[in-house]
């Protein structure tokens, strides 16, 4: 150990990150006995998770100096919980922030210095005695993860600084720890170090020791690193196993006896003498390999005895799979592998990062269950134990070394990198190789690990390049990635695949044109921030299209906002500048699939669908059926066939069908006959687990098709009864068996309409060329592109009044002129007939030379106890026309507060696409029902309308709802997703203005 003082000196000196620390190894277990092995408890391991006492201070000046010594009086001390971070326990202030430094504009600093009078500095203490199992042993204590900076002291010695906030800091303690009385260890951690500047990711910032702290004690002899390399010979069919083990302490008489175990079977084992390295070379034959699909792991156990006695156990899962480029296309045991991903922030909207192993099992889980096969770890190394998670369940993971400087080479989305840092200045190149050997070191042994990254966002330069260079020398077994080099192609060999972010399709497609020398992947696309992840197929489309297409990792997975107090009392999230921190980058931290508080956003549903592995097509004689598996066949999974008349179910089988990985097959299902009933008909095969497994349970659902069709009606349908129409000056009444209608001239629509003298009219509906702004409408600057449209609809002038009387019925039309810098109209009508019926339909006329519209149909606004809903359409999540794969045609209820989605900011929600009819009532059933005329229209029915939604920054801004709005539309745009800042709609999925649109259903009673 190296004595010296310490020195805060060090905080700004990107070339000293490690005083004392030990050196990276492997994260393997180990037991001090074969009976602890069995138990897979060990004793050599003693916790010091819990309450801690602190005292916080704003800058290193103001802080506590002295508070390490031993006779330090700490009782004025508060306390605080390790794991955790200090800003989700009372100090400092949360801090979100995207690209820009956090400092930006209070300080000005440049690399690798830090301010002097903001760097929170929390000072712990932790008193123990040591346990009986770890004494008369060497001592260590791991902290696994600490952010930015941290001293260390024991019992008023200086024992050693550490950075780098996502990989383990381990420090001897032997000379230092009283095992017969306590101990009293001292903390000192820095929110700010010449880290900083390095560890600038999109994220919200906090500080503290946040990540498991223990003590460890090894016998006399001890395994202190495994590599246990894997891969697959020529044939993918043999596994072999290199080995490579360093041990320490007195190996005189001590034996080492390697095994591997296929479960509770030895399938392997050898014994020799032990030695301070050792590397064994094993061809196993017919091994069962790993995959994403059939992740098997095999038990190594390596057993050190010394003069006869069992001194320890060491142990690691290992998974045999080959992982490799080949001709341009990257391989997993032979075959073209397909990144089904999403990049993933380990956090939680109650402890931020300081996760539990709880959430680690909720998200991977929900990877399995939504087809997510692939994850990379944004954009730092993730606890341990979701490595081994990602080992049991079969996900791939791209490894991310915590390494981002956004901030020192892209001001306000130029790259302007004259001070970018690491670049190729000498003074970091060992930091981030650090950096790059702590992460190799702890997860070498993960199967699940297939691809290193370099880091994220940090430009490109030597620095990187040596990164790229150091994991190949030190593993040939798996790839290296890194997408900065798309800024300066100058540096090009510091990735071994083309990766991008949020290239569009067509831009994919141009590079996959061009016969390139490395295959490609988006490390990042689909920016799901808000409702978006729209046009998402035009991506996976491009899987069976282009062998070098393989795949990428949606941004991201959960929303990144902080559960807090408001002004009232009130438990709501807050995302960025919630909590008074600038600068800051707002909502932009809510882009996830799920919600913050681990709830699905209805964006999911159309990922799982698009990344399922078996798909379907529903014909008129059974089903062809694609399996995308690489390894396995379809005989786990149960083909539940359902028909359906007019949303109804009508009969059920469930089939077993054997489709071979990687092939197309043609099934017959014997289908009922439906010739002879007239109705629609919805013919549906969904795929589903045969039988419970780890991740679901049976019967989940994992794709599915339909095949919609119709039986036509020959009869049609005689209204009788009679019409008694009043003509006021203002009014035009209609009234009938039962239900009364006003048709006002002034207001210009309805105003009136009653069924057995309960009145469903608030305000006259009028027609909406608008939607509340999403957060890619905002990103892209729709309000200014499209924002006439918001006046046309608010604004728009009665020009005429048109009535119609024939037998049977009265048709009232009322045109309406547009506030538009051309001659712009559309008109409304409505046609009652003597049964009740009122058949409304909006047309709008289109005019070249104006902005695509955002939506185009009819708004009601409804008492709110009218709030249940019913309908027959494309549900049950939300759905455009950009995103409408992962929703079924059928019957589908809930009600407007539940249909409204939970987006950080309020925006458009709650669409659905192909009704065929829709119910609004009250809780017992009394409403309205609106039924097409033809065309399907969509629909949506929320608490509030588009413009109190618009006007909202968070849904606690969303007053308490007195109104139901009812919105059936014509058409919507798509609502993108390409990226949240400048990407428009995929063109495709606009309205243009030119384009006639009408919207045309009935309206009738329910009850």
């Amino acid at each position: 150990m190296e004595n010296t003082k310490a020195k805060l000196s060090w905080l700004e000196k990107p070339d000293v990150f490690a005083i004392n620390r030990l050196e990276a190894h492997s994260s393997h277990k180990f037991y001090a006995s074969q009976e602890e092995y069995q138990n897979k408890k060990t004793s050599l391991k003693q916790s010091l998770n819990g309450l801690w006492k602190f005292s916080y201070a704003q800058n290193p000046d103001l802080r506590v100096k002295k508070f390490y010594k031993e006779d330090f009086n700490d009782s004025g001390f508060d306390t605080i919980k390790v794991p955790g971070h200090i800003q989700t326990q009372g100090y400092d202030h949360l801090q979100y922030i995207n690209t820009q430094y956090p400092w930006d504009g209070l300080d000005e600093l440049r690399p690798p210095y830090i301010s002097r009078k903001y760097n929170p500095v929390g000072s712990y203490v932790k008193t123990f005695t040591v346990d009986k199992s770890l004494k008369n042993k060497r001592i260590f204590i791991s902290f696994q993860g600490v952010e930015t900076a941290m001293y260390l002291w024991l019992n008023g010695k200086f024992i050693g600084y550490s950075e780098d906030s996502f990989t383990p800091h381990d420090f001897e303690l032997t000379d230092f720890i009283r095992e017969d009385s306590e101990n009293r260890l001292a903390v000192e951690v820095y929110k700010r170090s010449s880290a900083s500047w390095i560890e600038d990711q999109d994220m919200f910032r906090f500080s503290g020791i946040f990540r498991d702290v223990f003590l460890y004690a090894i016998p006399e002899v001890h395994v202190r690193d495994i590599f246990a390399k894997t891969t697959l010979d020529d044939s993918y069919k043999d596994g072999i196993l290199l080995l490579d083990t360093k041990l320490e302490g007195n190996l005189e008489n001590t034996e080492i006896n390697v095994e591997l175990y296929d479960e509770d079977q030895v399938v392997w084992s050898q014994k020799e003498k032990a030695r301070e390295k050792t590397f064994i070379d094993i061809k196993l034959e017919n091994i069962k390999k790993w995959s994403a699909e059939t992740p098997y792991l095999y038990d190594l156990k390596i057993t050190l005895v010394k003069n006869g006695e069992v001194i320890e156990v060491a142990t690691q899962k290992i998974g045999f799979r080959r992982f490799e480029m080949k001709d341009g296309i990257m391989l997993i045991n032979g075959k073209q592998i397909i990144f089904k991903g999403v990049n993933r922030h380990e956090f939680d909207y109650l402890h931020g990062r300081a996760i539990s192993e709880d959430v680690m099992l909720h998200d991977i889980k929900f990877f399995k269950q939504n087809n997510i096969n692939a994850v990379r770890t944004s954009h730092y190394p993730n606890q341990t134990r979701w490595y081994e998670l990602c080992d049991e369940y079969g996900i791939y993971v791209i490894d991310e070394t915590n390494l981002e400087s956004h901030g020192s080479w892209q001001k306000l989305g130029e790259c302007e990198p004259s001070w970018n840092v690491p670049g190729s200045k000498e003074e970091w190149l060992d930091n981030v190789l650090d950096r790059a050997n702590s992460m190799f070191q702890r997860d070498k042994n993960h199967a699940s690990v297939i691809i290193w990254s370099c880091g994220n966002e940090s430009y490109a330069g030597d620095d990187i390049v040596k990164m790229h260079d150091f994991f190949h020398k030190v593993d040939d077994s798996r790839l290296v990635h890194y997408e900065g080099v798309t800024w300066n192609r100058d540096f090009e060999e510091a990735t071994d695949m083309e990766s991008r972010m949020y290239a569009k399709p067509q831009e994919i497609e141009e590079y996959l044109q061009g016969n390139p020398s490395k295959p490609y992947i988006s490390c990042e696309y689909m920016h799901s921030m808000g409702n978006s992840t729209g046009g998402m197929k035009l991506y996976t489309d491009l899987e069976d299209k282009y062998p070098q297409y393989q795949g990428g990792f949606i941004w991201d997975y959960v929303d990144q906002a902080m559960l807090k107090t408001d002004d009232f009392g009130e438990k709501v999230l807050g995302y960025g500048g919630d909590f008074d921190e600038r600068a800051t980058d707002y909502e932009f931290s809510g882009d996830g699939i799920v919600f913050a508080d681990s709830t699905p956003s209805p964006k999911a549903a159309e990922v799982k669908q698009l990344y399922a592995n078996v798909k379907v097509k529903v014909t008129e004689e059974g089903v062809i059926i694609k399996n995308d598996n690489l390894f396995i066949d379809t005989s786990a999974y149960i083909f539940e066939t359902i028909v359906k008349r007019d949303g109804q179910k009508i009969w059920q089988k469930d089939y077993s069908f054997n489709v071979l990985p990687q092939t197309k097959q043609e099934e017959v299902i014997d289908w009922p006959n439906i010739e002879k009933i007239p109705g629609e008909y919805i013919f549906e095969v969904n795929v589903c687990l045969k039988e419970s497994v780890a991740w679901a349970n049976e019967r989940h659902e994992l794709s599915f098709g339909q095949l919609v069709t119709k039986v036509s009606s020959k009869d049609n349908e005689i209204v009788s009864g009679k019409l008694n129409v009043v003509h006021g000056d203002v009014n035009i009444g209609i009234n009938g068996d039962g239900f009364s209608v006003l048709l006002s001239r002034a207001e210009g629509g309805i105003v009136s309409l009653a069924y057995n003298g309960k009145e469903y009219i608030t305000r006259t509906p009028k027609t909406t060329f608008w939607r509340a702004m999403t957060d890619n409408d905002r990103g892209v600057k729709h309000g200014f592109d499209r924002g006439v449209w918001l006046q046309a609809g608010l604004y728009q002038k009665l020009v005429d009044v048109n009535v119609k009387e024939e037998l049977g019925e009265i048709t009232v039309s009322f045109k309406w002129k547009l506030p538009l810098a051309k001659e712009v109209y559309n008109v409304i009508s409505y046609t009652v007939t003597p049964d009740g019926k009122v058949k409304v339909t909006a047309k709008y006329f289109g005019v070249d030379g104006l902005p695509s519209l955002p939506a185009y149909g009819y708004e009601l606004k409804l008492k709110r106890k009218y709030n249940q809903y019913k309908f027959y359409g494309l549900g049950p999540d939300e759905n455009y026309i950009d995103r409408d794969n992962g929703v079924k045609l059928g019957i589908y209820e809930g009600d407007a507060d539940t249909n409204l989605a939970p987006y950080l900011v309020p925006q458009e929600t709650g669409n659905h696409r192909g009704t065929r009819w829709l119910e609004v009532t009250d809780v017992y059933g009394e409403g309205l029902r609106f039924v097409a005329n033809g065309d399907t229209f969509e629909s949506s029915v929320l608490p509030y309308s588009e413009y109190e939604i618009e006007q909202a920054m968070h849904q606690e801004e969303l007053s308490n709802p007195h109104y139901t709005w009812v919105r059936l539309l014509a058409a919507q745009m798509g609502v993108g997703g390409d990226d949240s800042w400048g990407a428009p709609v995929q063109k495709q999925f606009w309205i243009p203005s030119n384009k006639e649109l009408t919207v045309s259903f009935t309206i009738e009673p329910t009850i």
